[in-house]
């Protein structure tokens, strides 16, 4: 058989196979644009709201589908023009094209001059016509012909240049007009101009050329888009060298980058598109701004991170999820809804309400406001209140409102860290560890938990005591929002009660507090050891709103209170919410009963307080014996004190001075009796040592621990420090 014979054998050959393989271009317009993936989610509002826009395929850039009315008039022209000038005229193969052009030209891999748009189309949309590096084989290339008229007889003409648009190659990474758009020029397909349109449309014949031939073609271009007009090439190259160079389409944007992040996550591997949450866009658009309005205003007190969440009390969504400060922020990655921290005072009301419930105190039980030492397997334990000061006796009321340390520390003594430990958890706390092991510091917030946990647990008090799980993604419309028990609900009404009373609340923050509100809140702040976090907790009949703010790395902040830190984000937040929408104080569960009460000596004025029914009474006073003298305590040396014999003088010259406060009746050193009274005189003897305090019972009241050193007696103190 001759050359030609069996050239011409092969092609017909080739073009059966065409023929009879089901090619993609039978796939309908609406198909190719339902299976379009853009390698970005768009994360949404329960209204439709843009939240975020978050990428999910790092390997190329591709947008939103834009439909064609939503391209810009002069991109369509240009690029028509520049691929395909007889596009709304031929049926998908431009034959006049095909017969002006030689036919080893014609399917040469280097030239596009008979590819339509429609061909074009075709092999970007099945896989077997895609070009590879040695370019199209001819087996291809008729398939591509075939694919073609098939597309032209079963799609319209603006279909095929719509879909063709969205999935091309422009540069790069960067695939269809909406990301060439927003990557080079910074704005949506619909905006651009005709030097943008010409410059895109260069970019489709040469993706990867120098920007200078990009320009040149642009420039080229435009002369044919505006018959007469002399367009500027010089100005046309410098733009193009600009915007090739531009990356303006972030990997990630908007105003929720930690929730969508979770939320792209959890939907299931078979969905894609757009995610759409249960916040609301103008809530956590306010929230935000209000964060970075307060946090600015704090700038010198060395505090630079904040976080904020809001949830609906009844369904428990998400409706705000601020994760951090953003652009203030050195850690802008870390969630601070999610994020382990010390929550300060803000588990004292669960605190009490455990010891209401368990009828241990009630509201107008009076406790002890003053100078405390608590024995624990590792020492003593000495509370403070956060100015130092005390109040005397003081009822549970004003105990917890004014955040008092020291009565919140003798209520977990009758309670026990392990109780107040398994209530935390049946509010959804999940303490890392066990109630003994954090010990009475539980009760100052020694536990680690996140803003997202503590606030729905203030949900549950909301709620009267019962819990329920939070949730970010709607909840199909036949589920209900579950809730179990967790809190007794007299207690959590009564402690709701306490928070929200202004006049309770005065002794530490003033009856002009920035947590006053004009409806009805009930709200907790908090402040962790060292000015590490803090917190404002609360709610309304409506929504449970925290707050923190602090520092992601744990740097402590310079003079940050429970009123200047993240207070007031609090009460902005609930003023934005509560903006024509009232909220009311909730009505008393069953079991619950009002009572006048007064106390003994005026130390507090008489009023009508809750009360667990059965645990009411009339009259509040201290007990005789409750007005003992206070116990001995060492004033001097303080515990850990570290003592240096100086060998220049006498060792007979060198004396520890002791001093106690109260009526000490012996001190006692390493178990030996040394003195009596409330002063005494030690001759410092190398080693660690223990003083005791002996009281008339012949109890030790209180103990420190110090060191004595000196140059050689290395081996002394180690004897005795083996004690």
């Amino acid at each position: 058989m001759s050359p030609s014979r069996l050239s011409v054998s092969l092609l017909l050959s080739t073009l059966a196979l065409v023929l009879a393989r089901p090619v993609w271009a039978l796939a309908t317009f609406d198909e190719v644009r339902h299976d379009f993936r853009p390698s970005d989610t768009l994360v949404l509002d329960r209204d439709g709201q843009l939240l975020q826009r978050v990428r999910i395929d790092p390997a190329v850039r591709r947008g939103q589908w834009t439909a064609l009315a939503d391209i810009s008039p002069a991109l369509r022209t240009a690029m028509v023009l520049s691929e395909d000038q007889r596009f709304y005229e031929h049926s998908g193969v431009d034959w006049r094209a095909v017969s002006a052009a030689a036919w080893g030209n014609l399917w040469n891999t280097r030239t596009r001059g008979a590819s339509t748009i429609t061909m074009q189309l075709a092999g970007l949309l099945d896989d077997d016509l895609r070009r590879g590096g040695s370019g199209r084989s001819l087996g291809q290339k008729l398939g591509q012909t075939v694919a073609a008229q098939r597309l032209e007889h079963t799609w319209r003409k603006d279909q095929i240049l719509e879909a063709y648009l969205n999935i091309v190659p422009f540069r790069g990474e960067i695939v269809g007009i909406d990301a060439l758009s927003r990557t080079l020029f910074g704005k949506a397909p619909h905006g651009l101009d005709a030097r943008e349109a010409a410059v895109a449309a260069a970019l489709v014949r040469a993706p990867n050329a120098k920007p200078t031939l990009v320009a040149q073609r642009a420039c080229e271009l435009m002369r044919t888009m505006e018959a007469g007009s002399r367009p500027d090439c010089d100005a046309v190259d410098m733009f193009t060298s600009a915007a090739l160079q531009r990356r303006s389409f972030d990997a990630s944007e908007g105003i929720a980058p930690h929730l969508a992040r979770r939320a792209v996550a959890a939907r299931t591997e078979d969905t894609h598109g757009d995610v759409r949450t249960t916040l609301r866009a103008p809530l956590q658009r306010f929230a935000l701004d209000t964060l970075h309005r307060h946090l600015r205003e704090l700038r010198g007190r060395n505090v630079e991170d904040g976080a904020v969440v809001v949830l609906d009390n009844a369904s428990g969504e998400v409706l705000a999820w601020i994760g951090s400060s953003g652009t203030l922020s050195r850690a802008a990655e870390v969630d601070g809804v999610l994020a382990q921290r010390q929550p300060g005072s803000t588990l004292k009301p669960f605190l009490y309400a455990e010891a209401i419930a368990e009828r241990r105190l009630t509201a107008a039980s009076l406790l002890d406001d003053s100078s405390a030492q608590i024995n624990t397997a590792s020492g003593l334990y000495i509370p403070q209140n956060y100015d130092r000061q005390f109040k005397g006796h003081v009822s549970v009321r004003t105990a917890l409102a004014a955040s008092l340390n020291v009565p919140a520390v003798r209520t977990l003594v009758m309670v026990s860290p392990e109780a107040f430990a398994r209530q935390l958890r049946a509010a959804g706390l999940p303490l890392a560890q066990s109630g003994d092991y954090y010990g009475y510091s539980l009760a100052l917030g020694s536990a680690e938990v996140s803003l997202l946990a503590l606030t729905n647990a203030y949900r549950t008090l909301a709620n009267g005591g019962r819990f329920g799980e939070t949730r970010y993604l709607p909840a199909p419309a036949t589920s209900q929002p579950g809730s179990a028990p967790a809190i007794d609900p007299r207690a959590a009404f009564i402690v709701g009660d306490i928070l929200s009373d202004a006049n309770a609340r005065a002794r530490t923050f003033g009856l002009d507090s920035v947590l006053g509100t004009r409806f009805w809140t009930a709200v907790k702040t908090g402040t962790s050891k060292d000015m590490r976090d803090n917190w404002a907790i609360g709610w309304s009949q409506r929504y449970t709103v925290g707050v923190w703010v602090g520092n992601a790395s744990g740097a402590p902040m310079w003079d940050v209170s429970g009123t200047s830190g993240a207070a007031p984000v609090w009460a902005e937040v609930m003023g934005f919410l509560h903006r024509g929408v009232p909220s009311r104080a909730p009505r008393p569960p069953a079991g619950v009963v009002q009572k006048q009460v007064r106390f003994g000596d005026e130390l507090e004025a008489a009023r009508s307080e809750w009360f667990v029914a059965g645990t009411e009474q009339a009259v509040f006073a201290i007990a005789p014996d409750a007005v003992a003298e206070a116990a001995p305590r060492i004033a001097s040396p303080a515990d850990g004190t570290i003592i240096a014999i100086d060998p220049d003088i006498p060792p007979g010259s060198q004396r520890v001075r002791f001093e106690a406060d109260g009526r000490a009746v012996q001190w006692r050193i390493d178990g030996k009796p040394l003195a009596r009274g409330n002063r005494a005189q030690w001759l410092p003897w190398p080693g660690r040592h223990v003083v005791e305090l002996i009281d008339a019972r012949g109890q030790v009241a209180d103990s420190i621990r110090l060191e004595v050193r000196g140059a050689g007696v290395a081996a002394t103190g180690a004897k005795n420090a083996s004690r």
